[in-house]
């Protein structure tokens, strides 16, 4: 397989900025950067995306894949990304057939940074088939912890996605933007230059962000069977995951958790999460 020729853009993730605090201090304080960056594919202009622009590569790729719009990432030939004019050209090899028809409907998502999908969300539902995979109690809190011990721009800097990919309990990559959906991307984006070295079928995928349908649908396509959200899951995101036999776990945090579907794939190991508090009456 041919990889394609990458630039290595990365910007800075954050700036310096006054502030004045409740007390009437001025004070320096970071703040998330945020940049457009719009995609060409072939010279034609595709989208614009609001992003912190770490690994604008990989977000390019993972956006061209999750909008199934190429099938192999060796269909790309080069990514060049220049932040002097917000920019990321896309060559493909051979093109992409019927991009006009492909890219003339758009539905508005409930995501940060990108905004929109193309075509329709649920048109490969029924072809996706998830592998078996499971993941325990213990995995699931090293999962929690090493989040919590996470250097990252949202404890500094804060307004921000995070996500990252874990076989078991090892981080294989952490990514932060302004949006979730930029984050899943890089992430898809990194897994596709990886296989088929690197599997899907044995990852977690994390983020900080909600499950709602076009996360849970991602991850499908992506091919990992086991999500876990810092956040809740949305009505439509619940009923996907359901039919794709999807684990879903979210509201996760310290020892707590919910397990809203797949709960074959989930082992529980209920003496790890402690006494149970008594409530009020």
């Amino acid at each position: 397989m041919a990889l394609p020729f990458l630039t290595q853009a990365c910007a800075p993730l954050t700036r310096e900025i006054d502030a004045i605090n409740e007390h009437g201090e001025r004070s320096t304080t970071s703040i998330p950067a945020e940049r457009a960056l719009t995609i060409y594919v072939d010279k034609r202009e595709l989208v614009t995306l609001m992003t912190l622009g770490a690994r604008p590569e990989w977000l390019v790729l993972g956006y061209l894949r999750n909008q199934r719009l190429l099938a192999s990432v060796d269909e790309v030939e080069s990514v060049t990304v220049d932040w002097e004019v917000g920019s990321a050209a896309v060559k493909t090899r051979s093109g992409i057939e019927r991009i006009e028809e492909r890219t003339a409907r758009r539905v508005v998502t409930t995501g940060c940074g990108q905004g929109s999908v193309f075509g329709g969300l649920m048109d490969e539902i029924d072809s996706i088939a998830l592998p078996e995979a499971a993941i325990t109690q213990a995995e699931l809190y090293g999962i929690l912890n090493a989040i919590r011990l996470q250097e990252s721009t949202y404890k500094s800097a804060g307004s921000v996605h995070g996500c990252a990919l874990f076989r078991g309990q090892e981080m294989l990559l952490f990514i932060e933007d302004v949006g979730r959906h930029n984050a899943i991307d890089t992430i898809a984006g990194w897994l596709w230059l990886q296989q088929p070295a690197v599997e899907s079928s044995d990852k977690v995928f994390y983020t900080t962000g909600r499950l709602t349908s076009e996360m849970v649908m991602k991850s499908a396509q992506m091919g990992i069977p086991i999500v876990v959200s810092r956040s809740g899951i949305t009505q439509m995101g619940h009923e996907i995951a359901q039919r794709l036999g999807l684990c879903a776990i979210g509201r996760a945090a310290n020892k707590r958790f919910l397990c809203y579907s797949g709960a074959q794939r989930l082992q529980l190991q209920p003496e790890l999460a402690g006494r149970k508090t008594a409530t009020m009456a």
